[in-house]
Formats: C-alpha cells, sequence, structure tokens
C-alpha cells in the first residue's frame, strides 16, 4: 500500500513539474508585451509556486501541516486558473494549446481539492 501511495505521490509531482514548465513557456511568451508583462508576473508566481508547495507536503511535520501545505498548493493553481482564463479571454497571447493548460489546471484543481477532502475525512 505504501508503495502505491508513493507512486501516486510521484505522478502528481511530475505533472506539477510539468505544469510548472508549460506556464514558464507561456510567460516567456507573455513578455512581449507591457500588459502580458504584468499579466505573466502572476502567472509565473502561481503557477510555480504550485509544485514547489506540492514538494513540501513530503516534510509535513503533521497531517495538519499536510493538509495545509495541500491547500496552499489548490490556492496557487486556483490562482493560475484565473490567470489563464484571463489570458484567453482577453487574446493578448495566441497560443493554440491554452485550452489544454486550462484542462491541465482543473484536473489538478479536482485532484487536489479530493486530496484534501480524503486528508481531513482520515483524521
Amino acid at each position: 500500500m505504501a508503495d502505491y501511495m508513493e507512486e501516486k505521490l510521484t505522478k502528481i509531482s511530475d505533472r506539477l513539474l510539468a505544469f510548472g514548465v508549460k506556464i514558464v513557456k507561456i510567460t516567456t511568451d507573455l513578455n512581449k508585451s507591457s500588459i502580458g508583462r504584468n499579466i505573466g508576473k502572476q502567472l509565473l508566481r502561481a503557477g510555480t509556486s504550485a509544485g514547489a508547495n506540492y514538494e513540501e507536503t513530503y516534510g509535513a511535520e503533521s497531517r495538519a501541516d499536510f493538509t495545509h501545505k495541500l491547500q496552499l498548493v489548490l490556492k496557487e493553481l486556483r490562482e493560475s486558473l484565473y490567470w489563464l482564463k484571463l489570458v484567453r479571454k482577453s487574446e493578448i497571447l495566441k497560443w493554440r494549446n491554452i485550452d489544454n493548460i486550462i484542462d491541465e489546471t482543473e484536473q489538478l484543481c479536482k485532484i487536489i481539492a479530493q486530496s484534501i477532502i480524503t486528508t481531513k475525512n482520515n483524521r
């Protein structure tokens, strides 16, 4: 059972890392305009910190600390989702894969939200 959980955590960690890489690429393209730079700074901060905060769950000192760290991950993912939707709706970036990254962000939000619920229910 422990191996299964470790594998599941690793897969989420890998997805968050890949998500962070996509965010870096998007913000690189956003930096080509002044409005894009401002939005890009916010997106870069939120999008890359989600994975970093998730990595911190491995060092959680208690179940409450673990839950808190997961809540931070979800907060950053939700903020990233907002900025990505703003980029799509404002059309400041003609990035053809923006819908794919929005979909991935929504999936990651659901996974992390369910993990928070599960963790809270297993007290």
